[in-house]
């Protein structure tokens, strides 16, 4: 049960992204297409942070405190790019242009998840 709200506290903040920042897009035809394919990328965001996060925080260890952890916000826009990529290669309707786009999305859905957390409660 808390995997499936953690699906779907990510697919909102995804949804979230699309609406606040250009150059992220679903571009599926209905509203459930859309639902659905929201629900698929954040299981496929969520399975990249779950791999590869843990592995760039323990290499990238020195860049994390030289840049007080600013380097946090790259690190996510990118794991934002790849998650972007691997849809394309599943053939979602999700899109992401570019690093910028990325960086502000993957903001806007560490601020939204985060606020989701709250009010839901996160063990």
């Amino acid at each position: 049960m808390k995997v499936i709200l953690k699906i779907l506290v990510v697919a909102a903040a995804l949804w979230g992204a699309t609406k606040l920042v250009d150059g992220i897009t679903v571009s599926a035809d209905t509203t459930t297409k859309q639902i659905v394919t929201l629900l698929a990328v954040a299981l496929i965001f969520g399975i990249v942070n779950a791999v590869l996060k843990p592995i760039i925080k323990t290499v990238g260890c020195a860049f994390y405190v030289l840049t007080l952890g600013l380097f946090a916000l790259v690190v996510n826009a990118g794991l934002l790019l790849l998650t972007s990529w691997l849809a394309e290669q599943l053939d979602l309707p999700f899109h992401v242009s570019g690093f910028w786009a990325a960086f502000w999305g993957a903001i806007v859905v560490g601020v939204i998840s985060w606020i989701l957390n709250m009010i839901l409660g996160d063990d």
